[in-house]
């Protein structure tokens, strides 16, 4: 999944306040236990969502200050993330809480300001689901110019981000089923491409650009839906491109296609864990796991934790806490154990895990369309999304429905 925290005009700003630290302090202290808060994670998160007193979206990251990064964040809500709260409530029982999240996306999905095709925003405004009216997008002032700005890709569509949603609604159960089908259908009719389903739209209404990448962490995440929701030809053609992106000398698999359709051989921990934690993975998909470990764990013995991609700069907590679930699940329980020592070391005092180990995290991969700078960048600030994933880790609990 790619979900984007990083605007598109900021990120530099945003970079140029973390410190540079060496792959010695990148790693110095990992093994030192912090200071973990006496609640759990779901207790976290759970009461998180029992503050919004109702239906409602949770801010992704407790920002920390008025960087670049945190002023554009500060009232952000992005859809994946709260999709994967949702599962995670859900899998250790919280379906009330869970279910607030999946009725302010059923509202934001029935009541945009501009779109009425079953389509989501990737981010809308944090907080309370509003009592009438379009669902609010995030923004934030910008002094400089005098007026509110939003940020494209927030007010885009990602097409992974758009398939967490469905597998949120599908785990809430036959109540959500008509607004996982009417995003299903935007995708079949939208972004079907002759390869799999392309990126999305990035961008403002009424012409937003369309992407046209091919992401083979999208494809997965669409093959889960679409079979869930009976849709096997569409499952069927996410499922040929996923299958596609294998790279069976190495063992892993592609992150994708280039806008040209050239293949994006690089790698990333999403696109090769996700596949692995179906009910019955493919036999020959495992060793993408060991993949991940020796190209993406850091350190180089024991690993305490995984970068996003191959230049291990930092530990993506995200990553890490997927890398964990599917340990576990693959019969990997002591590398289980020290990845989830991790996650916990690097629990915030606020009950969240941080999104990387580092003040800046590189992903080698871009935001806008033109491909110039690698500008997606993970911060370190506490962030739900990890801490979700923490929670399906620790149970040994997919989020994928099949």
């Amino acid at each position: 999944m790619i979900s984007n925290h990083a605007t598109v005009k900021n990120w530099q700003a945003a970079r140029n306040d973390g410190l540079k630290l060496s792959r010695r302090g990148l790693l110095a202290g990992l093994g030192t236990t912090l200071a973990v808060p006496s609640t759990t994670w779901a207790d976290t998160l759970s009461a998180r969502v029992e503050s919004l007193a109702g239906a409602g979206l949770l801010r992704s990251y407790d920002v920390a200050g008025n960087a670049a990064f945190d002023r554009t964040q500060a009232n952000c809500a992005y859809v994946y993330d709260n999709a994967v709260v949702g599962l995670a409530l859900l899998a250790v029982g919280s379906r009330e809480a869970a279910k607030r999240i999946g009725d302010a996306l059923l509202q934001a999905q029935a009541n945009d300001r501009a779109w009425h095709d079953g389509r989501l925003r990737n981010a809308y405004r944090a907080g309370r689901a509003p009592a009438q009216g379009p669902y609010p997008l995030s923004g934030w002032w910008d002094d400089a110019s005098a007026h509110w700005a939003e940020d494209p890709y927030q007010a885009g569509i990602a097409t992974g981000v758009l398939a967490w949603a469905m597998l949120l609604w599908i785990g809430l159960g036959p109540a959500y089923t008509r607004a996982a089908l009417r995003a299903a259908d935007f995708i079949e009719t939208t972004l079907r491409g002759p390869n799999g389903f392309t990126g999305g739209f990035l961008g403002f209404e009424p012409n937003p650009q369309r992407i046209t990448w091919v992401s083979t962490e999208h494809n997965i995440d669409l093959a889960a839906a679409f079979t869930a929701l009976g849709r096997t030809g569409a499952a069927a053609h996410a499922a040929r491109f996923v299958a596609a992106m294998w790279q069976p000398g190495e063992k892993r698999f592609a992150i994708g296609l280039r806008p040209d359709g050239s293949l994006n051989t690089d790698s990333a921990v999403d696109a090769n864990i996700w596949p692995l934690l179906a009910a019955n993975p493919r036999p020959d998909w495992r060793p993408a796991l060991d993949w991940v470990l020796s190209h993406h764990g850091l350190p180089a013995g024991d690993i305490e934790g995984v970068d996003f991609n191959t230049d291990r700069d930092g530990i993506w907590l995200e990553g890490t806490a997927i890398t964990a679930l599917a340990c576990t699940r693959l019969g990997k329980p002591q590398i289980a154990a020290r990845l989830l020592q991790t996650l916990h070391n690097q629990t915030s005092p606020g009950g969240l895990i941080y999104a990387a180990s580092t003040p800046t995290l590189t992903t080698g991969l871009s935001i806008g369309l033109d491909a110039q700078a690698a500008d997606f960048l993970y911060y370190r600030r506490p962030h739900i999304a990890p801490t979700a994933w923490a929670i399906l880790a620790e149970r040994g609990a997919t989020p994928f429905p099949i």
